[in-house]
């Protein structure tokens, strides 16, 4: 989740948009559509993304992609430091979100995720505590442990290798079914108005000209027009929510 602050005499500078979503749903891209078009700043909310480090496996967001919006709370614990921190139907989006989290995990993999967590790696660490603790970090451990003990077998290094991968898409399916049923919850139980904006026909293109096309009508058209709307009434607070 993200919290997209006003930083703009124009409005109210007490009015706050919390941006929700299970991962890989677009929290990030919409945050900052919205912050270079409102000319306001991101507050980050992601548990794993306030340590430094693991900038892969956490999915930090990159420099060029921030496009100049200021970020806070964005890798600044140490690695180690333990951090406390209407009704859908999600049937036909979390079917669409599967999918998108096997593309994810591969496209991290290819962007050096086993390096970047072979680097951290320590015989006997506790992984059970801050930035350690990130979907990826476990699993992989558990492959490279392994892989010292294989000598020259590369087969049997690639079907582990495949294992653990195949372990950090089935425990990230996992985190987003846990992560929906919470806004779920945060819906009915507490009653929060949630504006539910679905992001799924975006993920559907393959061509990098449907997919913005996609985003731009689906999602960032409809979340400026909510946003507009919130900094112009008298209501303090919103929250957008991706699937």
């Amino acid at each position: 989740m993200n919290t997209f602050i006003n930083n703009n005499n124009k409005f109210n500078k007490k009015k706050v948009v919390f941006i929700m979503g299970a991962t890989g749903t677009g929290n990030y891209r919409i945050s900052v559509d919205l912050a270079t078009h409102f000319r306001r700043e991101i507050m980050n909310s992601d548990k794993m993304q306030i340590h430094k480090g693991l900038e892969i496996v956490t999915n930090k967001i990159t420099h060029a992609d921030k496009q100049g919006v200021r970020h806070y709370l964005l890798g600044l614990v140490d690695e180690v430091r333990q951090i406390f921190i209407p009704d859908a139907d999600y049937t036909k989006e979390q079917s669409v979100l599967n999918r998108r989290v096997d593309t994810r995990v591969d496209e991290m993999v290819n962007a050096g995720l086993v390096d970047e967590v072979r680097q951290i790696i320590i015989p006997d660490e506790d992984y059970t505590k801050g930035i350690q603790l990130s979907i990826g970090v476990p699993e992989m451990a558990k492959y490279l442990m392994e892989e010292k003990n294989i000598d020259g077998d590369d087969e049997s290094k690639k079907m582990i290798l495949q294992a653990s991968i195949s372990s950090i898409k089935r425990n990230t399916r996992i985190l987003i079914y846990n992560q929906l049923d919470k806004i779920k919850r945060l819906i009915n139980e507490k009653m929060w108005s949630v504006h539910h904006i679905i992001a799924t026909d975006v993920f559907k293109e393959d061509r990098k000209e449907a997919v913005d096309e996609a985003w731009r009508n689906t999602v960032l058209q409809p979340c400026l027009d909510i946003v507009e709307r919130f900094l112009k009434n008298d209501d303090h607070n919103i929250s957008i929510e991706c699937t």
